[in-house]
């Protein structure tokens, strides 16, 4: 058996509520309007059972004409049923018509003003209904969109975290791989980096959001994991000034770190990278500067994927609340990028 929804059962309520103020304010009117307790009952009660009508219209067409009828675009058995049911409730306005007939003219005028006046308001009842009805329908699809929109980001942001690791990895066991003909001790130190790192990146950053000092030690880490495979004519320095109380997204920065080593660092070339990163009331700034060494078409130790990531991410996770920005003059690349971290 289907559970009530909670917000449906609020609905109905509220319904009642609304109608049974409606049934009361006759009642209400007889007894302030007459004299006699009696006549005041019978009033009362008749315009109780005038209301009836419209009463069941509206409900009939709340649930069950509406939804399964006009919303669906049947409109014959729409009205069909309509005009069934209000003849069904309102037989006694027909049989009151051979007496009507024999009234003078003029109470037979108001007679059928009063009788169309009350169709009206049958009528206003059930627009009424097929009124709150369709906002009802189209506030449940509104949060049905912008949940399924949820999704879609949260997937999306799943997707792209992914790729950061793999991507991650395969740089770094590259570097690793060009050192172990060089230096086998610093490469199985730099090993003992990488698992660090690979255990940062694989358990501590499940979370939405983490401390900046845990991505600040990230950072820090891999800079010196890539310090050495640099020759002496690369100078690297960092700059992290933050607060540990801090939370952002993970790992959202690495890969402009990772495009800096891949594009800033020459074997034969004076090579530069100054990485920063300030956090000033509220606001992050993450800088890099690094020199620009263009890679052979022949070089795939990169594609790009990361820095397209990092766009992405920022504006899904920040939307209108980043900046960024990136140049190339005089063969020195700059990228900056700016988060408003306030609540």
């Amino acid at each position: 058996m289907k559970r009530i929804d909670r917000k449906d059962a609020w609905v109905l309520a509220a319904q009642l509520a609304a109608w049974a103020l409606v049934f009361t304010i006759p009642i209400l009117l007889a007894w302030l309007t007459s004299n006699s307790i009696d006549v005041a009952r019978k009033t009362g009660m008749m315009l109780i059972g005038m209301l009836f009508s419209p009463f069941a219209l509206y409900f009939l067409n709340f649930y069950l004409l509406g939804p399964f009828l006009y919303f669906k675009r049947r409109w014959v058995l729409f009205f069909g049923s309509n005009i069934a049911v209000f003849t069904a409730l309102n037989y006694g306005i027909y049989f009151a018509n051979r007496f009507i007939s024999h009234l003078p003219l003029e109470a037979r005028i108001g007679s059928y003003i009063g009788f169309f006046v009350f169709f009206l308001f049958n009528v206003a009842c059930i627009a009424l209904a097929l009124v709150i009805r369709h906002l009802i329908r189209v506030g449940r699809i509104n949060q049905q969109l912008e949940e399924e929109k949820a999704k879609n980001l949260e997937a999306e942001l799943a997707w792209l975290k992914s790729q950061i690791n793999p991507h991650f990895l395969f740089n770094t066991l590259n570097n690793i791989s060009s050192l172990t003909q060089i230096d086998p001790d610093s490469a199985q130190e730099a090993l003992a980096q990488l698992s660090d790192l690979l255990r940062y990146a694989m358990y501590e950053t499940q979370k939405e959001k983490v401390p900046l000092k845990g991505e600040v030690a990230f950072m820090t880490n891999y800079v010196e994991l890539m310090r050495l495979r640099c020759s002496e004519t690369t100078h690297i320095t960092t700059r992290f000034d933050v607060s540990g109380n801090t939370e952002v997204a993970p790992l959202l920065f690495i890969s402009l770190v990772e495009n800096a080593f891949k594009h800033g660092v020459s074997n034969t070339v004076e090579s530069s990278i100054d990485i920063s990163m300030e956090e000033k009331e509220g606001l992050l700034t993450f800088t890099c500067t690094n020199t620009n060494h263009p890679k052979s078409q022949d070089d795939r130790s990169g594609s790009g994927i990361g820095l397209e990531n990092t766009r992405r991410r920022l504006e899904l996770l920040y939307p209108g609340r980043y900046t960024r920005s990136q140049t190339l003059e005089n063969n020195i690349y700059h990228v900056s990028v700016t988060i408003d971290l306030r609540p």
